[in-house]
């Protein structure tokens, strides 16, 4: 039997677990030129809150009855016919929240798991790192010497966004939620400094960590958070908009009351969606497979067990009760 994760109400607000509904579902059948994937790892992203919504987005919102989108990695243990997958590879994909699923190869691609461990591949070698790695090189355009501020920086794009500001060359403060996070962001990923925007000093607490001001400003919060940045920054900066976590659950999203300090110094906000660059992703993984081997990146992963947990797990995206990237093992 296959169990499946279905998405069948809307949520208004932060999502209760009735917005989903477990089933057991034979496992399908295959047509010709496909193949049977058992699902192994789930990814659990912020992205999925506004997935959710009737509204588009960079991608078409979910439809009710659906298995809830999410990147999988999983193994080929069945196949009808020719394919360019073979039984007992292993591979990545949009398959869902369930623990099976068949597909004719599209989108998925073969992962190499004898030298690198397969949750790696939805976490820093995956959509993650390929956000972190476009978005503050390509769309952040630091240099060394700059002044990068990061929010959301111990999850799994800041942790990563942070490390490849070190590697440049930049001075890195990471905006984080408790002392734990924060503590991770200094003494284990070496960035300069760190906030815990708990503590309630955050105007200071950037006054005191950026004297000078700010160049980049990589984003994946919003709200309140963004509206401070926009105080400190400086002549030409960048300011990166990935996500916002903070607005997610939002019936009524907050904009930025400060936006005039864009003119003022010239500076430019932009928004990046990853899929922009997916012809390029080989390339991003090969960098970063690179200073992970050279010991410049690590990489966290946070792994629960049972597609049964799936709603508590979700939930630790907005509760700070997660470091690094979030997983889902359904196995």
């Amino acid at each position: 039997m296959n169990k499946q994760l279905l998405f069948v109400n809307r949520p208004s607000g932060f999502p209760q677990q009735d917005a989903w509904n477990l089933v057991e579902t034979e496992v399908p059948e295959l047509s010709e030129g496909e193949v049977l994937i058992r699902q192994h790892f789930v990814s659990l992203d912020p992205a999925m809150r506004g997935w959710m919504n009737a509204n588009r987005s960079y991608v078409p919102p979910m439809e009710l009855g659906e298995v809830m989108r999410a990147g999988t990695v999983g193994e080929v243990v069945k196949a009808n016919g020719p394919h360019k997958f073979q039984v007992g590879d292993m591979v990545s994909g949009w398959g869902g929240v369930q623990q099976y699923t068949c597909t004719n190869g599209k989108g998925y691609h073969k992962l190499n798991t004898q030298k690198v461990p397969a949750p790696l591949y939805l976490s820093t070698l995956g959509m993650p790192g390929m956000t972190a790695y476009f978005g503050i090189l390509d769309v952040g355009k630091i240099k060394p010497g700059e002044v990068v501020v990061v929010s959301g920086a111990a999850g799994a794009v800041g942790s990563v966004v942070g490390q490849i500001a070190k590697i440049t060359g930049c001075r890195v403060v990471g905006i984080a939620g408790g002392a734990e996070n924060c503590r991770y962001l200094t003494e284990e990923l070496g960035f300069d400094a760190a906030i815990d925007y708990k503590a309630g000093n955050l105007r200071k607490d950037l006054k005191m960590t950026c004297p000078e001001g700010i160049d980049v400003y990589f984003d994946n919060v919003g709200g309140e958070i963004l509206d401070w940045v926009l105080t400190r920054i400086r002549m030409n900066a960048r300011i990166v908009i990935c996500g916002a976590i903070s607005q997610y659950n939002e019936t009524i999203a907050k904009e930025p009351a400060n936006y005039l300090s864009l003119l003022v110094n010239r500076a430019r906000m932009e928004g990046m969606v990853v899929f922009d660059y997916a012809r390029s992703y080989g390339d991003a993984v090969a960098q970063l497979a690179e200073w992970m081997q050279a010991g410049k990146l690590q990489s966290r992963e946070d792994i629960y067990v049972g597609i049964e947990n799936f709603y508590e797990t979700f939930s630790r995206l907005f509760n700070d009760q997660k470091t690094g990237k979030l997983i889902l093992d359904i196995r």
